[in-house]
């Protein structure tokens, strides 16, 4: 997909970010020299350092599809599970439950994420 890095400067709140799109495309913001002082700039994280990639669909798939626990644990298991996760979803009429889970699980992890960086959330 392309490489994304995104950084949080403890002092001002500004995100910093950069990203290559396979296609060619860019999406540049420069990032400040001293990007890679510990101190000023944190890196945020990922889905998978937040939680929120396989646990997240079976900890719905357990709650929200028990009868189809055991096919998302196997789709999890390859390659390609999101799109046959997806397919289940559509199969079973949910695609909106799972995007309310999906958003709220989101904001818990990064409201949790801040609070353990010490990053205070305005608004």
């Amino acid at each position: 997909m392309g490489e994304f890095r995104a950084f949080v400067c403890r002092q001002t709140g500004n995100i910093h970010y950069q990203t290559d799109f396979i296609d060619g495309s860019e999406l540049k913001d420069e990032l400040p020299e001293d990007i890679d002082d510990e101190d000023k700039y944190i890196p945020l994280p990922d889905k998978r350092e937040l939680g929120l990639g396989k646990p997240l669909v079976l900890d719905f798939a357990r709650e929200f599809l028990p009868n189809d626990f055991d096919d998302a644990r196997y789709f999890f298991s390859k390659r390609g599970a999101y799109p046959k996760f997806k397919a289940l979803l559509a199969r079973r009429g949910a695609i909106d439950r799972w995007h309310v889970f999906e958003a709220k699980a989101t904001e818990q992890a990064l409201r949790d994420w801040c609070a353990l960086n010490e990053i205070e959330i305005v608004g």
